[in-house]
């Protein structure tokens, strides 16, 4: 897992990454860090705070669309933000598709008053260019929408939900809109629209792309059987692998006498930790975690405090083949510093050298 999550050997650059992994889930909340930066910061060669947001849509002026190499869009089967390579796009259709129809404030179906500002809002950015919510004058509250949004922004969101508007630049976390055809490259928007077994193919294979080991649903399983490799960990489940990474096991378990040797990562204490994001795809899933890794994990950002475990932030500690415990950090970029809030480590473990590393990808001091 180590390797085929690309931890011993990064990628050289964010799109190497991100065509291995398929994807890279986006949230916004930042402690010690943003979950997209913390994940890639161990995945990518020299990787610095903001670099994948960069990478999809440049630095301060917004890319053309035909040099748009990553776009935003949410995930179908759990509705999570992440930036995806163009080519996923119409894979996507579906889900968008669908929202229309679906009875949520959140992303379903536009109400009559949402409706009723789509001309405008559509009119004003063909005309102007990329536009935030605050572009547009009408402060009447939407309903029923988590943080109390107003009208125009309600009505772009679900528009970006239905894949008519698209993000086409950020200032911090504050989206700009576009027109997709202002966002993507005419190649992708033109390709055919696939066949729902297609689309439940790549779906299926993505999930193993973003873990790399996982457990796989009946019908994830029927529709990439051809592509996967079964692998049964020792008193533990069945779980499954894509083809393409079981060369990593034979470099382990039987490595060839006419090849160099790969060492097998180092599980000594000597070795250098690793702090890992609360959605990293090594521990995304809690049941993988607890059968592979022996390490029972929960992101406690949404637990009240009184049922925390670990911490509002927790970040697992990875040392050699174990999870050794956990960090919970704090970022106070008006002071420069990087706190730790509480840690749980196991004795021999020497977590102070990677918690400074991380401190200096913030730019803070430890």
């Amino acid at each position: 897992m180590r390797r085929a999550l690309l931890l011993d050997h990064p990628a050289p650059d964010v799109g190497a990454a991100l065509a291995h992994h398929g994807f890279v889930q986006i949230d916004p909340i930042n402690v010690c860090g943003r979950m997209h930066d913390l994940t890639l910061r161990n995945r990518v060669v020299g990787y610095r705070e903001g670099d994948l947001m960069r990478h999809v849509h440049g630095d301060e002026i917004p890319l053309p669309a035909e040099s748009r190499v990553a776009f935003e869009h949410h995930q179908p089967a759990t509705g999570n933000l992440a930036v995806f390579t163009p080519d996923a796009w119409p894979h996507l259709q579906t889900a968008m598709c669908a929202r229309t129809r679906i009875k949520s404030a959140w992303s379903g179906r536009l109400t009559k008053a949402e409706q009723e500002l789509v001309d405008p809002i559509l009119t004003a950015i063909r005309e102007r260019g990329p536009l935030t919510s605050d572009a547009f004058t009408d402060d009447r509250r939407a309903k029923r929408v988590w943080g109390m949004a107003t009208l125009p922004k309600s009505a772009m969101q679900k528009l970006f939900f239905h894949g008519r508007l698209l993000i086409a630049q950020r200032q911090g976390i504050r989206r700009l809109y576009d027109l997709p055809e202002r966002v993507l490259p005419a190649t992708i928007l033109q390709l055919p629209p696939p066949t729902a077994k297609e689309t439940q193919r790549w779906e299926a294979r993505l999930k193993l792309r973003q873990r790399r080991l996982a457990w796989l649903k009946r019908a994830e399983l029927a529709a990439i059987a051809d592509l996967v490799q079964a692998v049964q960990v020792t008193d533990g489940p069945l779980l499954h692998c894509l083809r393409e990474d079981v060369p990593l096991f034979d470099q382990i378990v039987k490595p060839s006498p006419m090849k160099a040797k790969v060492p097998a990562p180092n599980s000594d204490l000597s070795s250098p930790l690793h702090l890992i994001a609360p959605l990293d795809p090594l521990i995304y899933d809690r049941r993988v975690t607890q059968a592979v890794w022996g390490f029972d994990y929960t992101w406690e950002v949404y637990t009240p405090p009184t049922k925390r475990v670990r911490g509002y932030y927790a970040l697992p500690i990875l040392s050699g083949l174990e999870l050794v415990g956990h960090v919970d950090p704090k970022a106070d970029r008006k002071t420069g510093k990087l706190t730790v809030v509480s840690r749980q480590v196991r004795r021999g473990h020497a977590v102070k050298p990677a918690v400074t590393q991380l401190a200096h990808f913030l730019g803070l001091r430890a």
